[in-house]
């Protein structure tokens, strides 16, 4: 019998969801240089009071990448009332748009689960000195 996941593990940062098997789908290379790009892309992408990317931050819930090569993302904030609410999905949606291939973009703000700093990768918590 496989182990079972516990509430107590810490969050995925981010899961990249590929076409379904069965699908027109994406040839392996195309898909896996896409998931690259796209994660390059969100890397660019500062939260403005924090010195960490939001990819780092885990403020990337998911990415969907669907057969014709439309993109998906959910994304939070630190913070419901965080001042760039309203800017930072259109900073997403701009990234994510520069990367060659991507249809397009829709970028979903969801706040459930809520943001915590467990979901900050190891990289996020070095550069903000919370190891």
């Amino acid at each position: 019998m496989e182990d079972q996941p516990t509430d107590t593990a810490a969050p995925e940062t981010t899961a990249v969801h590929q076409p379904q098997p069965g699908g027109t789908g994406l040839p392996q290379g195309e898909l896996e240089r896409l998931t690259t790009e796209i994660t390059v892309a969100l890397k660019t992408i500062y939260d403005p009071e924090i010195p960490v990317d939001i990819f780092e931050l885990g403020l990337i819930y998911k990415v969907d990448i669907d057969d014709d090569r439309n993109v998906a993302v959910d994304m939070t904030l630190t913070a419901p009332g965080c001042p760039v609410a309203g800017e930072m999905p259109g900073w997403v949606e701009n990234a994510v748009s520069l990367v060659p291939g991507v249809g397009n973009v829709a970028v979903n703000m969801v706040f459930d689960p809520p943001w915590t700093p467990d979901r900050m990768s190891d990289e996020a918590r070095v550069a903000l000195d919370w190891y």
